[in-house]
């Protein structure tokens, strides 16, 4: 079948709208079949600093040994990058937490604010936009890398309040970008309007005549990603059918007010939110993603690791607080564990027209706002990268002396074919990309 767009296709066809979602991303159907080879990113975040002992390698180079923390990765750790001494080195208003979140990716000075922090002057929103809407705008600009949503913005456990301490990623100057946390809203928005949670209706019960239909017309490999595709969307349906509302509004616990069990969901809304996140790219809606755990100054309790300290309080603890180190190398661990699932899934996935797995053509970058908690550091910032796509050299640890991380920004955009000169703060990036390749 030779290559058709996706308004074509539907006239031709006499089917609806409603079923794009669901085949775009078949190759037997080429609709207009993206350019190859296929690129994705996530960026992954978790909070309030690492342990360092038990997270960085300690040899440098593809003999290294991987540390606690990043014992769940062992599998991957062949197309892993550990990249030690990378720094936020964005200064001016607003504290480290402040300054660690809303310049992670946007390497650009706060826009003066009211919003005051723990210390130092009061700032706003960040005065750029953010490494992977950069990207993002740059897919969406190109007909053949184009998608529905272009990027998607997942939570779990991040507060409907909004200050620089909850939003990384930015549309452009003093424009955040808002995560949506509960896999309902996201449903909703990749699957259509579902009025009613009680009484919800399939999305694929209109399309059942139409999706049969599609059968008839494409590949063995396609019948089969296809019925992937209607068995997650009906699983997830059944999990937020069975689910209260307030079981999927989970937001971080309330400390001052002593509230302790609104977020035990969380690992069950983390699994959730990447099975859509994995869809998502399955079916060609998004390119770029960020998964967002809680936000800088998270105060979650994590209870199902038998854990009932707040997150934040316990990074706090000085260095020779034994029993609060293994408690956050126990936090970081789990982290790590959730960035390997997001890695099997994407790992177990056929990429779509039979080229290796989706894998091997997303990038996963997990990253943090602070080097370590308890002295609020905004050098040595976590970095490790995982997956494939962007032409980098992978299964190393390197190691930098204080490397401003709008380098990183710039390999990642020219990874993406995107040959931008700056990203961010101009005066950060006069040596280049980050030399990944």
């Amino acid at each position: 079948m030779t290559t058709m767009h996706r308004r074509a296709f539907i006239r031709q066809t006499g089917f609806s709208a409603a079923i794009l979602p669901f085949i775009t991303g078949l190759p037997s159907l080429a609709l207009a079949a993206p350019a190859r080879p296929r690129q994705r990113l996530v960026v992954v975040f978790s909070p309030n600093g690492t342990i360092p002992p038990a997270f960085w390698p300690d040899e440098v180079g593809r003999d290294f040994q991987l540390k606690e923390i990043l014992s769940p990765l062992a599998p991957y750790r062949d197309r892993m990058l550990t990249l030690h001494g990378l720094s936020n080195k964005v200064r001016g208003d607003g504290d480290g937490h402040m300054r660690g979140m809303s310049c992670l990716l946007t390497g650009i000075e706060l826009l003066p604010g009211n919003i005051m922090g723990g210390s130092g002057v009061p700032a706003g929103w960040a005065s750029g936009i953010s490494i992977d809407q950069e990207i993002k705008n740059y897919f969406q600009s190109r007909e053949l890398t184009r998608t529905r949503f272009g990027s998607l913005e997942f939570g779990v456990g991040v507060q409907d309040r909004a200050d620089p301490w909850t939003r990384m990623s930015y549309a452009g100057s003093g424009q955040p970008v808002a995560p949506i946390s509960d896999p309902y809203q996201m449903h909703e928005k990749l699957y259509g309007q579902i009025k009613d949670r009680e009484n919800l209706r399939s999305v694929l019960d209109p399309l059942k005549a139409e999706l049969a239909k599609v059968r008839t017309m494409i590949s063995a490999e396609d019948r089969r990603v296809l019925e992937e595709h209607e068995s997650l969307v009906r699983q997830l349906e059944r999990e937020i059918t069975q689910s209260s509302s307030q079981t999927l509004r989970v937001t971080p616990p309330d400390l001052e007010r002593g509230i302790a069990d609104q977020n035990d969901n969380v690992p069950r809304l983390s699994r959730m939110q990447i099975d859509l996140l994995v869809n998502s790219f399955v079916n060609e809606m998004a390119r770029v993603a960020t998964l967002q755990y809680t936000k800088s100054v998270g105060g979650a309790r994590m209870n199902w690791l038998d854990i009932t300290d707040g997150h934040h309080g316990l990074s706090h603890e000085p260095d020779t607080d034994e029993a609060a180190r293994k408690k956050l190398i126990k936090i970081n661990t789990w982290f790590a564990g959730e960035v390997r699932y997001l890695a099997d899934k994407l790992a177990a996935t056929p990429e779509p027209g039979g080229d290796g797995s989706m894998l091997d053509h997303t990038m996963i970058v997990w990253t943090n706002e602070l080097g370590k908690g308890n002295s609020h550091t905004l050098d040595n910032i976590p970095f490790v990268l995982l997956g494939g796509g962007f032409g980098f050299d992978m299964g190393r640890a390197l190691k930098f002396d204080k490397v401003p991380h709008n380098r990183l920004h710039l390999a990642l955009a020219h990874g993406a074919g995107h040959r931008i000169e700056t990203f961010g703060k101009r005066d950060l990036c006069t040596a280049g990309p980050l030399a990944l390749a």
